[in-house]
Order: C-alpha cells, then structure tokens, then sequence
C-alpha cells in the first residue's frame, strides 16, 4: 500500500465512510500474504528498508516460483539465493526481467517500488578466485538494495603485493566486506591498513585441515585487528545485505 493510498485509507475512517475493523482488514492484507506452504512478509521494506529475500535451499521449484510472484505482484525487489538454474528457468517464464547470477546462484528482480541509495561504496576484497561464488553473492545482493559497489578480486595474502597495489581504490569505500577461505588471514590484514567498517566472510574453501571453511572462521573470529565482523561461511548474502545498512546510515 502506498503513501497516497494509506492516508486516503486513514481519511475514510476520519470521515466515518469506513470501519475501523474494514480498514485494519486492508492494512493487514498488505503485510503479509499465506500461500499454505509459506506467508510472506510484504511489510519488511517499510520496516527494514529492504524487501524479504527467497533462501532456496530446501524449497521446490514450485515454492520459490510461487513466493517470488507474491513478491513482485506486490513491488517488491525480488532476490532468490542458493538457487538452482532449474528455478531460474522457472521464474523467468513466470516473471519478466528476472536475472540469473550462475556464479553466486541467485535470481534477481527489479520490483516496482524504489530502494533508497546508499551514501557510499561498498568495496568486495576476496582472496582468491574460488572465493568469487560467495564474493558474487555479496555483490548482487548489495547492488540490488541499491548500493555501488566495487569487486576486487584476487588480493590474498599469498601474493601481499596484489593487495597493496589496490589500497588506494580500497580505502575509498565506505564499508568493506572481505572473503577468504584456507587461513582466512586477509580481514585481519586489510583491518590494519584501513580504517573503515569490514565485514569479514569465512569460505568453505581449502583442504582437509580447513574444516569446511571452520578454520578461516576462526581465524576470522579470533582477529586481532580492530573493527572486523564476521558473517557465518560462505555467507555473502548477509555480509552484502549487512554492508547496505551501514552504507545507508
């Protein structure tokens, strides 16, 4: 429900024209909607700033298809993460302009209604290029709640001179989110050459001794750089999303 349709909604109660109950039954109707399986959240951008997200994993095709119509029916910004191309397929017979990321394995849509823009740049660092599916997450994500971001890839701290050589173009950003797997040491280094917010993400990347991407968590947990956070592995989702508040403070 918009602005102009909320007040014309309050004026006809004012006016005695509507019933109190009438009117709450409407407003509700906006806030969420049951599919049986699923009730979606259609109020979440005007509480949060950002619309609900679609996580996958575990859902049909037909479920992800049937929330994500919901969605944009009602203007939301549609991002569907973890998906498969099978899905993609699906949702883009269902709903025009919906974009497959293969990479970050996530589908987006464009919704009606506007997302505010960031103040700043968001600035992704990942290590290495088998950290780029979770670094690709945190990009869409964050461009698609309307931030400008800037991916650099490749900077870990086998090779420190990489990084280094972009340390300029990194500290230009607002907020940064780091990516790395193995040791999962580049947060902790970038936290000592630049002072701004950092979101680090641990990968599932490595060999046995890595745990699935636990011992880069750790690492990261256990920083003795100051102001680095860390997201759970592989979750470049909730970094990018993360990122966007503070690039909207």
């Amino acid at each position: 429900m918009s602005e102009p349709d909320l007040r014309k909604l309050l004026g006809a109660v004012r006016d005695g024209r509507l019933q109190v109950d009438a009117a709450y039954e409407q407003i509700k109707g906006e806030q969420r909607t049951g599919l049986g399986f699923s009730v979606v959240d259609l109020h979440r951008q005007k509480r949060l700033g950002f619309p609900e997200v679609i996580y996958c994993g575990s859902k049909t095709t037909e479920q992800v298809v049937a929330i994500a119509q919901a969605m944009y029916s009602h203007g939301d910004t549609v991002l569907c993460t973890r998906a498969t191309l099978e899905m993609s397929t699906a949702i883009a017979t269902a709903i025009q302009g919906a974009a497959w990321n293969p990479v970050a394995r996530t589908i987006s849509i464009a919704g009606a209604t506007s997302i505010p823009r960031g103040t700043g740049t968001v600035a992704i660092v990942a290590a290495g290029t088998s950290d780029l599916p979770v670094a690709e997450e945190a990009r869409v994500t964050a461009e698609l709640f309307g931030n400008d971001v800037n991916l650099i890839t490749d900077v870990g701290v086998a090779g420190l001179h990489r990084l280094v050589e972009r340390l300029d173009e990194i500290r230009q950003a607002r907020v940064l989110i780091v990516v790395a797997g193995m040791e999962g040491a580049l947060p902790t280094v970038v936290g000592g050459l630049v002072g701004k917010p950092i979101i680090a993400v641990p990968t599932s990347v490595g060999y046995g001794a890595s745990f699935g991407g636990i011992a880069a968590l750790l690492g990261m947990l256990n920083s003795c750089a100051p102001g680095v956070s860390v997201v759970n592995i592989d979750n470049g989702f909730g970094a990018g999303y993360l990122a966007g508040l503070i690039n909207h403070l």
